[in-house]
């Protein structure tokens, strides 16, 4: 298995990068989180998993071990293929995945692009307690401020990525007021 890639970004597309590693190009397929994060001709470094399929490999990769982990419980989810998960985690941080299921919310997890109501009530039904028996729920729980703060970004026009994005920059010691929670994640956009 291929845990880890390291190297220059030589090209990139509308889901996947071109990695060159030793002389070899790997197209990696990432979330847009790890697309905006790269630039051609910069190095980077995304921890991998490697779907083996008859007719196929394919190489999947992530910033962080973290978000690598939440989607392989994703991909163990009855219906969620690898692209599937991968665009779960394009439109929700591995964080938020982690609240969702938590706390039962389907309707955070059905805002991801081709995720129905069913499938995220499956997804929290089967990973409920594989995310409690891994020690993964002492992960923070998006409040209702927080989602109060998405939910008036995303009015003003910025994409759920890029509210997630600014709402994780907010600092933690801030106030807990949505109005200045509100601006100071618009000043990240600045």
């Amino acid at each position: 298995m291929i845990d880890l890639v390291s190297g220059e970004v030589i090209s990139t597309g509308k889901d996947w990068l071109v990695v060159l590693v030793g002389g070899v190009g790997f197209r990696v397929f990432v979330s847009r989180t790890a697309l905006e994060m790269a630039t051609v001709s910069q190095s980077i470094t995304l921890h991998t998993n490697l779907q083996v399929r008859e007719d196929s490999l394919t190489l999947f990769g992530f910033t962080t071990v973290e978000e690598r982990g939440v989607f392989e419980l994703l991909i163990g989810v009855t219906g969620v293929g690898p692209k599937s998960a991968i665009g779960i985690l394009s439109a929700l941080t591995a964080e938020h995945i982690r609240a969702a299921v938590i706390r039962n919310e389907p309707n955070i997890l059905s805002r991801a692009p081709g995720v129905g109501k069913k499938t995220a009530e499956k997804i929290i039904f089967e990973l409920k307690t594989k995310l409690t028996a891994d020690g993964m729920s002492a992960i923070a729980a998006v409040n209702e401020i927080d989602t109060e703060v998405i939910a008036n970004l995303t009015a003003l026009g910025y994409s759920l990525v890029e509210a997630q994005q600014a709402l994780q920059a907010i600092p933690r010691d801030a106030p807990p007021d949505i109005e200045s929670r509100v601006m100071l994640a618009l000043q990240y956009f600045s």
